[in-house]
């Protein structure tokens, strides 16, 4: 579901996040054949929206827990090894490639399973002192890249390393090779991979040097030094540089994203003595919040400029633009609403309290046609199935915000029409070796969920670092 996903020499704070929903895959070369030609004049790419809602909730019947894995390895992997690499700690990210399930802890161990064979294959840590912060799936080499730091360094540095999944699948985690050697990512340091557009972009703090690469190669474009750069957000297509502001206002430029090219420069008015809430771009639109002021959007063509009231439109934790619906998700005190750029809420979602209040949306998930949303939700008052600690899977339909299923701990058969579809009871799970939690246990304290949509499966994490697949 992410891009543009950053990842700095330090834990940055969560106000404002911004993360860009997947594009749905296209060829590069935009040479189709004949075959996909007809298939595209016979069926609209842009399924019609009753079979779209009957077949979300045909994906998602009957989704029981499946298979559990385990992060920890109370023996150690390599030794010596750091002692809090050994401790059992929370999932905090997972991502699936290739019938390969990636889940990184806290502690900083990552471990690949695999779901053909339901083991674990191996560590990535491929060092002893290696702690591993992020990872992503660069769908352009199949390979994942993971983000690291390392005790030797005093944990100060970024390191990213690319490793092709047939490796990892192999068991041969130290196949990989190192990334962006020549930049110094020390805080406030960071490298953002933009999978929308294909790039990466790095900043080095030392020399205040920004460098755009290639996701393909890693080759380097261009770079821009600029001291007065206070941040760069990236759109499709387009780089927004904002500068260092004025009492009156803040400079800002567009620069083209594939050769750093100016295509405008110009000031946006700010209110005196008034701190940003935050700034953003998406395509032509530039949306600017000031504490205790109304949403300005601003379109960059022709400079039209609409207000939202701030009473309407109070400032939010991240936010999830949307390219294929031409519309935005806000998070905020645990609740998520779609809005377009006409300043205009679009959908409120029923059934849809988030279980964590930050923004953590590694505990969500957009699918790649952006018609769906995947969240870790608190679970209803008056379901008598549910524990104190556990919530529910909600499936929930972005346009219209109806929930369309739910993973939750009930026994019975699914209820999907009526948003009420059980896990499967433990007696359906009595067979499988792997499983050790109960439903209500699998549904505790999740901290990251990830959907693979070509197996159709849903991975969630726990605090206890164990991985639990839920499939139908």
């Amino acid at each position: 579901m992410e891009v543009g996903r950053r990842i700095s020499a330090s834990p940055r704070p969560c106000s404002g996040r911004r993360i860009l929903a997947k594009k749905k895959r296209s060829r590069s070369d935009g040479i189709v054949n004949s075959v996909k030609k007809l298939q595209r004049r016979e069926i609209s790419s842009k399924r019609d929206r009753v079979f779209g809602l009957s077949n979300a909730q045909e994906r998602f019947r009957n989704m029981h827990l499946k298979e559990e894995y385990d992060t920890h390895d109370p023996k150690g992997h390599s030794s010596p090894i750091l002692s809090f690499l050994m401790k059992r700690t929370r999932v905090i990210e997972i991502v699936a490639a290739r019938d390969i399930v990636f889940a990184l802890a806290h502690s900083g161990v990552c471990a690949a399973f695999s779901r053909e064979k339901n083991e674990r294959i191996c560590f990535l840590n491929v060092s002893p002192d290696e702690v591993i912060r992020s990872l992503f799936y660069n769908k352009n080499n199949d390979s994942l890249i993971t983000v690291s730091v390392y005790a030797s360094d005093n944990f100060s540095s970024l390191k990213c390393r690319s490793t092709r999944i047939e490796y990892i699948r192999r068991g041969q985690p130290d196949a990989g090779f190192a990334l962006f050697e020549s930049e110094s990512l020390k805080w406030p340091g960071f490298v953002e991979f933009d999978d929308v557009n294909g790039k990466v972009l790095t900043y080095s703090a030392q020399d205040s040097i920004y460098k755009v690469f290639d996701l393909k190669n890693y080759t380097m474009l261009y770079s821009i030094s600029d001291k007065h750069v206070q941040e760069i957000k990236i759109s499709p297509g387009i780089m927004l540089l904002i500068f260092n502001r004025a009492s009156s206002h803040v400079p800002l430029k567009i620069l083209s994203i594939e050769d750093g090219t100016v295509l405008k420069a110009f000031n946006h008015l700010l209110h005196r003595n008034k701190k940003v809430d935050f700034i953003e771009q998406f395509n032509e639109k530039l949306l600017v919040k000031q504490e205790n002021e109304n949403l300005q959007i601003l379109d960059v063509r022709n400079a039209e400029l609409m207000e939202v009231s701030r009473t309407e439109f109070m400032t939010p934790s991240a936010f999830i633009f949307l390219y294929e619906n031409q519309l935005f998700l806000t998070f905020r005190n645990r609740n998520v609403a779609v809005w377009n750029f006409r300043g205009e809420l679009v959908t409120s979602f029923e059934d849809h309290l988030l279980w964590h209040p930050d923004c953590n949306t590694n505990n969500i998930y957009i699918t790649s046609d952006q018609d769906l949303i995947i969240s870790y939700c608190k679970a209803d008052s008056d379901d008598h199935w549910m524990e104190a600690n556990a919530g529910s899977i909600h499936v929930s339909n972005i346009l219209t915000g109806k929930c369309l299923a739910k993973i939750n701990a009930g026994n019975g058969g699914p209820k999907v029409d009526e948003c009420d579809s059980g896990a499967g009871s433990s007696s359906k799970r009595s067979n499988l070796s792997l499983v050790r939690s109960t439903v209500a246990g699998a549904l505790e304290d999740i901290t990251a969920l990830f959907y693979d949509e070509e197996r159709n499966e849903i991975y969630t994490g726990n605090r206890h670092g164990l991985v639990h697949v839920w499939s139908n």
